[in-house]
Order: structure tokens, then sequence, then C-alpha cells
């Protein structure tokens, strides 16, 4: 064997391979397949809509929600918005996990909207508001507290974020 070779085989152990560089996050996909599971559905073929009640849960792509009951709308056969109603939970890996009484998915953007007592986390951070709008392809978010004067039990934005320690 050529001392080249020789050295590249002893510098990479037995059963070990070279460290690979870390592949790109897949970008989410609102054209992948939308599951729905729940204890009971309703369709409206007339308003092209269907309804799940029971421990609804939709995932598409790497985004699960779950909620009490869910309304999903359609334009020209496609799925467009998903209406969530009832102690919503949403996780998706670029966002972390947002809960809230309700929320919106709207399919082709990949947004999300939830409202009443909000509050999402990543890891060992916490915010807390009133209205949450996630873009689920981008992992950006924008939360907001309510409106003074109105019936929101919020009227702040709080947030407790704890640092890495070593």
């Amino acid at each position: 064997m050529k001392p080249a070779i020789i050295l590249a085989l002893l510098l990479v152990p037995t059963g070990l391979q070279a460290a690979q560089p870390a592949a790109a996050p897949a970008k989410p996909d609102n054209n992948a397949p939308i599951d729905i599971s729940s204890d009971s559905f309703q369709a409206d073929l007339n308003g092209k809509t269907g309804t799940w009640t029971g421990n609804v849960i939709v995932i598409q792509g790497d985004m699960k929600l779950r909620a009490n009951t869910v309304r999903m709308t359609t334009v020209n056969g496609k799925a467009d918005k998903v209406m969530a109603n009832g102690n919503v939970v949403v996780d998706s890996p670029r966002s972390g996990t947002a809960t809230g009484e309700n929320g919106v998915y709207s399919v082709v953007p990949r947004t999300v909207v939830l409202t009443g007592n909000v509050v999402l986390k990543k890891g060992k951070d916490v915010m807390q508001g009133a209205q949450l709008t996630v873009n689920l392809a981008t992992g950006q978010a924008v939360l907001g507290g309510g409106v003074k004067g109105q019936a929101q039990t919020q009227s702040r934005v709080k947030a407790v974020f704890t640092p890495n320690t070593q």
C-alpha cells in the first residue's frame, strides 16, 4: 500500500466514519400530506369543510398540531386553512412548542396564528402573550400583548430566558 493510503486508514478508526458537515435542515413543504386523526369526523360537502372532534392530531411534515376540535376548509380541492379550537398545541422544531385557546394554520404560507393565553416554549425559554404568529418555514415568530381595556387577561408580553450554564 502507498504511504498516503496507510496514513488515511490509520487516521480513521475502524467502524467510524469521518465527520460529515451537518446537512441543512429540510425546507418545510406545504405540499406534504396532511395527516389528521380524531375520535369523530363530520363532512360538509356543500361547504367544502371537514370537522374533526375529540383528541384531534394534525401532522404535516415536521409540524404537529393538537386540539379538541379542528375544522379544515378547502380551495379548489386542496387544504387551505385548519382552524383549531380548545387546548391548541403546535409543535415545530424551528419554532418550539406553542399553546393557546384557538389557532388558525394557513397551509400554503405555512403560518400559524394562536390566540388566547398564548405560551411559546423553546428549550427552557418561555414567552407569554395574547396572540402569536409563527412562520413555520422560517421559524420566525411575533408575539403580541392584549389591548388594554378589553377582555384580555394580559396586556403585555412576558418572557423568561434561561442562560446556558457551562
